[in-house]
């Protein structure tokens, strides 16, 4: 591309100092030659006057009193009557320009000028006029050469960055040229980098939500199967049997919950339950956990509270709690319900050491864990509870106690757009 550029503004220039430069050559020939021819005409009719000025009063006319009258390299014949022709000069061999003028006394003034002095004023100017060219030409090249690489190098950059995108590596270059068309190109690729970072950034994070939330289901779903393979009475199978069967639709849930908030966290689809309902599931599922610990899991509060959200939503926030207390905490841990206002809130606390004071302003930030686990479960949790519009908070360090807030007032239809909304 850089050498097309080059090629096609030299041709152009090329083509415009073809016609304009014979023009301009024609031109100047004409004007020097008819110079040439006024300048003759006009020392032939001065001398003319000079020779009848001396005439008039009598005075000879000799080629000594005329030749100081006379341009170098002219030739000049005087011819008066009667008399011999007075020459001036010397006689031009070849072609000469040529020009008469008559005197009032009857005198004849001829003068000639050799065409080889238009020739070389002519030569002269096609030599600057060839100069000029050049210097045109060179300053064209340069000037070729400067737009092609204003131009190739950022093309060159631009397929750069597009081959980075297509190898996986969303970053915006955040480059630009000064030429319109290629800034707009730098946009529309700069953007599309930082929708790609994004939806990378969405599909890592969707990855990693699922494995911390499936794998507390998957292994209570485990170790209910493994009693299911122990006993041998069937009313313990049928009763495991069921309990593993609600896990499995709970799991369901959590996978469609998982995949739900990916595309819109806020998405939400929030009701309302019965909180004593959620914490006894949750209750049933992780005493076998505490007790293999030996710990206790209990739960306290005011009851048969209803509040508003997804059952499954506040399942896994509730889950994540009391993973955290497990992995983390000590002692019992508590789940106790009250009434703040108008909204339900399910406090879950234990008896450990608590929070370590350099991750508290940071607990629910994500890759923050104090033992190294995977940091993003009360991540995970926070954004669950935000999308059924309820907030999770870390009421108190040490010890250790979360609060989840969940409205009580029921789901009502916006008379704006319809849509559910929680007020």
């Amino acid at each position: 591309m850089r050498r097309r550029l080059i090629q096609s503004t030299l041709a152009v220039v090329l083509v415009v100092i073809a016609v304009f430069g014979v023009s301009l050559v024609i031109v100047e020939t004409r004007t020097i030659t008819e110079s040439a021819r006024e300048r003759v005409e006009s020392e032939a009719v001065r001398l003319a006057s000079i020779v009848d000025s001396r005439l008039l009063v009598e005075e000879k006319v000799t080629a000594a009193v005329l030749r100081d009258q006379v341009t170098e390299d002219r030739y000049v014949v005087v011819r008066l009557p009667g008399r011999a022709p007075i020459e001036i000069g010397d006689r031009p061999e070849g072609d000469a320009i040529s020009a008469s003028a008559s005197g009032e006394e009857g005198e004849t003034v001829t003068v000639q000028e050799p065409r080889s002095s238009v020739t070389r004023e002519v030569g002269r100017t096609l030599l600057i006029i060839g100069l000029v060219a050049l210097l045109a030409v060179i300053a064209a090249v340069l000037l070729a050469v400067r737009q092609a690489n204003r131009l190739a190098s950022p093309l060159t950059d631009l397929a750069e960055t597009a081959e980075r995108l297509g190898s996986g590596d969303p970053r915006p270059r955040h480059r630009r040229y000064g030429v319109p068309e290629l800034d707009r190109v730098a946009d529309v690729l700069d953007s599309s980098a930082e929708r790609i970072g994004r939806m990378l950034t969405a599909e890592r994070r969707l990855a990693a939500d699922a494995s911390h939330q499936l794998r507390t289901p998957l292994t209570a779903l485990s170790m209910r199967l493994e009693e299911i393979t122990l006993t041998d009475d069937p009313e313990t199978v049928k009763e495991e049997a069921t309990i593993a069967l609600a896990q499995v639709e709970r799991l369901t849930d959590v996978v469609q919950r998982l995949l739900t908030n990916s595309r819109d966290p806020r998405t939400g689809s929030a009701v309302t339950f019965e909180l004593d309902e959620v914490i006894q599931q949750q209750l049933a599922e992780w005493r076998p956990a505490y007790r293999s610990a030996g710990r206790a899991i209990v739960t306290s509060g005011k009851r048969h509270l209803r509040a508003v959200g997804t059952p499954g939503a506040v399942a896994q926030v509730l889950a994540a709690l009391i993973e955290n207390s497990l992995m983390h905490g000590g002692g019992t841990v508590a789940l106790r319900t009250r009434v703040t206002g108008n909204q339900a809130v399910i406090e879950v606390t234990d008896e450990g050491p608590g929070v370590p004071a350099d991750l508290g302003a940071r607990i629910f930030e994500r890759a923050i864990s104090g033992h190294n686990s995977t940091g993003i479960g009360l991540a995970v949790a926070r954004d669950l509870a935000e999308a059924d519009g309820g907030r999770l908070e870390m009421l108190q360090a040490r010890p250790a106690v979360f609060g989840l807030f969940l409205s009580r007032t029921p789901p009502r239809k916006s008379q704006d757009d319809g849509r559910q909304t929680v007020r």
